[in-house]
């Protein structure tokens, strides 16, 4: 059993850690909120390329490789 699946798509994974960085940067300019470092998520998540929830649920983004059939 794999503790951390890959089940994010790259693409997928880029926008989290993009995403997560601009939220995170709310902490340090505009509202400067220590909520913001709720950013650290995504950008974990993106980094790891495994999303806890889409685990918990079955949920994969990637592309599934399917062995070839003979026919």
């Amino acid at each position: 059993m794999n503790i951390l699946p890959r089940n994010e798509h790259s693409i997928e994974r880029v926008a989290r850690v993009v995403l997560g960085l601009g939220i995170v940067s709310l902490a340090f300019t505009g509202p400067q909120s220590p909520w913001a470092f709720l950013g650290l998520i995504p950008v974990v998540t993106g980094l790891v390329g495994s999303c806890p929830i889409y685990t918990l649920f079955g949920v994969s983004t990637c592309k599934v490789n399917t062995p070839s059939k003979a026919t």
